[in-house]
């Protein structure tokens, strides 16, 4: 995944927010801060715009501010389900809001002594539990009956509710977490390990409709103030997950689908002189960290996920900024059909979709624990952990995957299980690359359509494979597939993106060490120095450039040819070069793509726009958030994949595609960059306009 700021609001009169909460359902923002400040606002883009998705502009078309309260809001829940919403101060006045009429009203109001520390819905929007910081509790119903309280003695910092309602967690300052039932009734206290002197907050995941109780992924998580986390599946959960965000956290909170949590705090600088930064760090529901985000001002305060979780709101001082999240999907592009894997919550399996673009017909296949989908030419290969093992992994850590090779329209061809992790799956027209963090693993399949009738039963044993650990350098000869030994071999300097050509192999290392190998024979030809750690890498279509976009979204390139050309350093060295000036880069940048067809043309995605370069001149952009599915003949294909997974995930409309030529220019102009750049199908184009504007000259 990626992240950006996109935008900024500025609050009137510098009032410094304190909290900030999105609807997830209609979309409205609600922020509190300081002397009474409450506002709810709403962004929304054209609905029948050309530009779709995030790349079309949002207009402000709610911007309501909310009088009652004095002190500072500090609180907000909200009820989607029945349109409400309540807020608390510091003075303990607590205010309950409908909507009427396309505006908010004041419904219910409550007044205490205590200030309000914490105060959740449950799921179902019937129950709402508020927790006083004097140890007093109160729950009560969505029509504002009280139904029980509790004068609980206890210095309370945080209330969570289960997913099923069941049972409400009460956290305690100093760490300790108790566990009552509905009705108020002591249950236990939780027994989990106290990472940190004050407890932060408490944040459970609690979507049933998205969550998937098949795989015990953590939906808990326990944040302390220092910055140290715990991700526990359930309340029962005597493993959980510790991890150290390094942070002096202020607030976090989960993803629409409990994929990823958010965790908003300040980063000690590493100079006692500077000031520290504001922060986000984004981890998936294992612990893994994905992203770090940097925010401008002093002080965060609060972070909240839109509906979708491609944007994420942050509540810096006096202002609001927002940030585009571009998530790495399960998705591949063959021939004209776009393949991509979603969850749907009535199916334990995932839901893998051939969507063949060009008759617009679909074919659509389940498969359990998909992890990735890369494609090349006809074909596509699909990543996924065993169904049989798919909860034992989880749980277990074992690695074990399965290659499925499919045609276009999703029908099985070949199959090979590993006994190790699938972190990085690449693919040309006859090998599929896997690798883990320390392994490599190459399949050299054969083309179906070139095998004979009676070799296709024979097909499995046509496939050569290799596998070897990264620090090796090469495949032995003659050793055969060990996992076990590749497994066991300890491994610092960790492989983070693999890119492919039809004759090269490239793979990066954490440390920024490139490794060139040749196809099919996958012998080492040369080693590589980058001063990044790449995420993704991309070769082009005659395997003299690299294109690297790195963890902070940096986009340069690398000239393999020159290189490879250079006098070659001892085997235990790396050497490094470039002949293409070190000092272009672009930032921001989240998805690329090499034409298939032209080793100079270029095209990437910066933010929500979409350039082309031609080497390294860019062309003016055009405003997209689309992901790139084939550049070929001058023309660019994108797909809309945030739209069709949010709309219409099993029937995809054609309004989702995207085509884009790239600019022309006047007769004259375009004869003297065919004449430049040489393609048979730009001497067609430009013999076809000459025709056509009788131009014979």
């Amino acid at each position: 995944m990626f992240v950006y700021l996109s935008k900024k609001i500025a609050i009137p009169n510098n009032v410094k927010l304190q909290s900030l909460s999105w609807n997830k359902e209609n979309g409205y923002l609600a922020c509190g801060g300081d002397d009474g400040l409450l506002k709810i606002l709403k962004l929304e883009s054209q609905p029948d715009g050309r530009v779709k998705g995030l790349a079309a502009p949002s207009n402000l078309t709610m911007n309501q501010s909310l009088e009652g309260h004095s002190g500072g809001v500090h609180t907000i829940a909200w009820n989607e389900g029945h349109q409400k919403i309540t807020t608390s101060d510091t003075n303990g006045l607590i205010i309950v809001w409908m909507f009427y009429k396309s505006s908010w009203y004041e419904e219910m109001i409550k007044n205490s002594r205590s200030q309000v520390c914490d105060m959740k819905w449950n799921m179902e929007g019937q129950k709402i539990c508020i927790a006083y910081e004097d140890g007093s509790v109160i729950v009560g119903s969505v029509d504002g009956n009280r139904i029980w309280g509790k004068e609980l003695k206890l210095n309370l910092k945080a209330v969570a509710w289960s997913p099923d309602s069941k049972i409400i967690l009460f956290g305690m300052k100093n760490g300790d977490i108790h566990i009552y039932d509905h009705t108020g009734n002591s249950v236990c206290r939780m027994e989990v390990p106290k990472t940190g002197p004050e407890l932060a907050g408490i944040s459970w995941f609690s979507n049933r409709l998205l969550a998937r109780p098949e795989v015990p992924t953590p939906c808990l998580a326990i944040a302390f103030t220092n910055g140290r986390l715990l991700l526990l599946r359930d309340e029962a959960d005597d493993r959980p997950i510790e991890l150290d965000t390094r942070l002096r956290l202020r607030a976090f909170n989960w993803s629409h689908d409990g994929s990823l949590l958010a965790c908003a705090g300040h980063l000690a600088s590493q100079k006692d002189t500077d000031k520290d930064v504001n922060t986000v760090k984004f981890y998936s529901s294992n612990g893994e960290h994905l992203r770090t985000l940097k925010v401008p001002g002093n002080d965060i305060t609060a972070c909240t996920w839109e509906g979708g979780s491609l944007r994420i709101a942050l509540a810096v001082d006096s202002f609001i900024y927002f940030a585009n999240v571009r998530p790495r999907y399960r998705w591949a592009y063959c021939g004209n059909t776009v393949v991509y894997a979603y969850n749907r919550p009535d199916r334990v399996e995932n839901c893998v979709v051939f969507w063949d673009t060009k008759n617009n017909l679909r074919f659509i296949k389940y498969i359990a624990g998909v992890t990735h989908v890369a494609a090349a030419g006809e074909y596509c290969c699909i990543a996924h952990k065993p169904e049989q093992e798919t909860v034992a992994a989880v749980e277990s850590g074992a690695g074990k995957c399965t290659l499925v090779l499919c045609n276009a329209i999703g029908t099985p061809l070949d199959t090979r299980d590993l006994d190790m992790d699938a972190e990085q799956v690449a693919m040309t027209a006859s090998h599929v690359v896997v690798a883990s963090d320390r392994a490599v693993y190459t399949w050299q399949f054969k083309d179906p359509k070139q095998l004979a009738v009676m070799e296709v039963s024979e097909k499995r044993k046509a496939g050569a494979e290799k596998l070897f650990h990264i620090d090796e350098g090469a495949p032995a000869e003659g050793e055969g597939l060990n996992f076990t030994r590749v497994n066991e071999k300890e491994i610092r300097d960790r492989i983070c993106a693999v890119g492919v050509s039809a004759k090269l192999v490239v793979i990066a290392r954490e440390s920024g060490a490139v490794l060139q190998f040749g196809l099919p024979s996958m012998a080492l030809e040369v080693r590589h120095r980058l001063e990044c750690t790449p995420y993704e890498l991309q070769v082009n279509c005659n395997s003299t450039r690299l294109a690297i976009i790195d963890q902070s979204g940096v986009l340069t390139f690398f000239d393999l040819e020159k290189a490879a050309a250079a006098t070659a350093p001892p085997k235990d060295q790396e050497q490094g070069a470039s002949s293409l000036p070190q000092t272009f880069e672009r930032k921001d940048v989240w998805h690329m793509r090499f034409a298939e067809d032209n080793p100079d043309l270029f095209a990437f995605m910066e933010k929500t726009r979409m350039y082309v370069m031609k080497g390294l001149e860019v062309e003016e952009p055009v405003s997209s958030s689309a992901y790139l599915c084939q550049f070929k003949d001058l023309e660019i294909k994108g797909v809309l994949l945030d739209e069709i997974l949010k709309d219409c995930p099993s029937s995809p409309s054609q309004d989702y595609l995207l085509d884009m030529e790239v600019k022309a220019q006047g007769i004259e102009q375009s004869l003297k960059f065919v004449e430049e750049h040489p393609h048979p199908r730009l001497w067609r184009l430009l013999a076809e306009c000459a025709l056509e504007r009788q131009n014979l000259q």
